[in-house]
């Protein structure tokens, strides 16, 4: 058996593995319920081993939507050990939303187009059946990711200043990066119900997951939340974090294009012609917040108006949603130089979450410093997008050879190459097995 055919063998076992019959959970025992855009990471890999697996770990998330259009980013499922858990939450207190599964209060990045993408290609190579049914999925739901679309684009940018607002950092997905100091220092939590961590319990060393401070901050936005029922109208007027997310905004624009895509398919120009102007607008938000005296996109507070500048990975948020030609050449040479994925210290040529030349780079604390392999993905599939072969081949290439431990982590050390955070988890086998199953 070659190596990458070993490879591929182990990243299919993990997500056989990690499949409960309902869902296929994101981490065995760190994470045991179904995260938005670890789904959408996840069902981009399915595809490659079963369409209708695919699709129907989609259908599942999209049956928690709430009425709003948000798409939640925890779907609880009947397992307990994970904290918070709905008992904190309490989503029950709002009318909007859905009956059942119980669901957090907050979303994820909309990188789910992506996910439909794939399971529209992979079934062009499968069966007539997987045609029909990738086909039909499209249809029936285009409505539904639409209404997620433009929710993000009015109710979380009031504006329209292309830039969505976040009320918690783990609606980015990048929990604890540097991109969210200044606004957390902010956030003083008042008098909370007490509370234990779980996820200690579940790696080898504490100092790769966020403080305790952290805790205490994320916990005391969920209360916030909570407090006035998950009003969208009432939470931005109450919550101490409201920031303008720019990698976000990126992927709702790289995201609305092949949405539109998918919409001209099944016949439905309207709805393309909709996410159009939202990907248009994201896009040219993305293009005005890049700072002339680093080259890198900005975040910003929106209850200050002070841009964010860390020297993060959410800097390279052009390099995902494309535009401006010259802007995103410059984005590419900053992006492969030493400051970044040409880093002489970098066992793998692949972004680190903070540049190693930051001073808050730290190696191994989670959003801080390693290397995620699904965002390595994120950027090889822009790439593409754009007709950059070269970097998405780059990226391919040092990503497999960083996977090559069979690990299937959830980070790496940058340095090292070390494993970090949780083994065995399911987006990074997904991700194996698409870059295995093409040649970019």
């Amino acid at each position: 058996m070659t190596v990458d055919a070993t490879l591929a063998e182990g990243a299919a076992q993990v997500l056989r593995d990690n499949d409960n019959g309902v869902i296929l959970v994101a981490a065995p025992s760190l994470y045991p319920h179904q995260w938005s855009w670890d789904a959408a990471f996840i069902t981009v890999g399915l595809a490659r081993v079963s369409v209708p697996r695919a699709l129907a770990e989609l259908s599942w998330l999209l049956g928690a939507q709430w009425q709003t259009g948000m798409i939640p980013h925890i779907v609880f499922d009947a397992v307990d050990g994970y904290f918070p858990g709905p008992e904190r939450w309490r989503t029950e207190l709002s009318p909007n939303r859905p009956a059942t599964p119980p669901t957090s209060g907050i979303c994820q990045p909309p990188v789910h187009s992506l996910a439909l993408a794939a399971i529209v290609e992979a079934a062009r190579h499968g069966s007539a059946a997987d045609r029909r049914a990738a086909t039909e999925f499209v249809r029936d739901t285009l409505d539904q990711w639409l209404a997620w679309h433009e929710w993000l684009a009015t109710v979380r940018d009031p504006d329209r200043t292309g830039l969505f607002e976040i009320h918690h950092s783990w609606e980015s997905g990048m929990d604890n990066s540097p991109r969210w100091d200044a606004p957390y220092t902010r956030v003083t939590p008042g008098v909370m119900e007490p509370f234990v961590r779980r996820d200690l319990a579940h790696v080898e060393d504490a100092t790769e997951r966020p403080t305790d401070l952290d805790y205490r901050r994320y916990i005391w936005l969920v209360d916030q939340m909570a407090s006035v029922r998950y009003d969208d109208a009432d939470v931005q007027r109450v919550i101490d974090f409201r920031v303008s997310d720019v990698f976000s905004s990126a992927l709702l624009a790289l995201s609305s294009d092949v949405l539109a895509e998918l919409a001209d398919t099944v016949g439905r120009p309207d709805a393309a012609d909709r996410l159009r102007v939202i990907a248009k607008r994201s896009r040219d938000g993305v293009a005005a917040s890049v700072s002339p005296a680093t080259g890198l996109a900005r975040d910003r507070d929106v209850r200050t108006g002070e841009w964010l500048s860390a020297a993060t990975v959410g800097g390279f948020a052009p390099l995902l949603c494309g535009g401006d030609p010259g802007l995103v050449s410059a984005q590419r040479e900053l992006f492969l130089g030493p400051e970044w994925c040409g880093h002489p210290e970098l066992r793998y040529a692949a972004p680190p979450t903070t540049s190693p030349v930051d001073a808050a780079f730290h190696p191994r604390r989670y959003w801080r410093g390693p290397q995620w392999p699904v965002i390595n993905w994120l950027f090889a599939r822009a790439a593409v997008e754009r007709g950059d072969d070269e970097l998405a081949g780059l990226l391919r290439e040092e990503s497999l050879r960083q996977l090559s431990d069979g690990s299937f982590s959830e980070y790496y050390h940058p340095l090292s190459g070390a494993a970090l955070g949780s083994r065995n988890q399911s987006w990074t086998a997904a991700v194996a097995l698409d870059w295995l199953g093409r040649a970019w």
